[in-house]
């Protein structure tokens, strides 16, 4: 029976899909954790390649041995929001100025590709999760 590895933390990095790089702030935090940043980066890069353009969020758990596993996740719903309106960015000031519309399908669209991340499995309440990022946007749901 193989022996379990100690958990030495876990990291939650967003990151640009198939061109992160080991600039700041994503290189000191992977020395401080004490593993090989080019190691990371370059599967990182390799497993997001189809991605890019998105940041696709990851959660690196790093070992006592200084290995390291990782898991990919969906992009945050305020990137999946853009993507739909294809926005460059959310309203400087939310409640003034509304930059864009969000029908009730494409708020449930968004809730079912996200839910496997969200902390509900209740689809009403996902897409009432979409609609507050919306909002804190600046986009408004019809």
């Amino acid at each position: 029976m193989a022996k379990q590895k100690k958990v030495k933390k876990v990291l939650k990095l967003n990151l640009p899909a198939g061109s992160a790089t080991p600039a700041p702030p994503v290189g000191p935090i992977l020395g401080q954790a004490g593993i090989n940043m080019m190691d990371f980066i370059k599967q990182y890069n390799d497993r997001t390649q189809d991605k890019r353009g998105q940041i696709i969020p990851a959660e690196l758990t790093v070992y006592q041995d200084s290995s390291f596993t990782f898991v990919l996740k969906l992009p945050p719903v305020s990137a999946m929001i853009k993507q739909v309106l294809k926005l460059k960015s959310g309203s400087q000031k939310p409640s003034v100025d509304i930059v864009g519309k969000l029908t009730q399908d494409q708020v449930r669209e968004i809730a079912e590709k996200k839910l496997p991340d969200l902390n509900t499995k209740d689809i009403d309440a996902a897409m009432k999760i979409v609609a507050g990022s919306a909002r804190s946007m600046g986009v408004e749901v019809v």
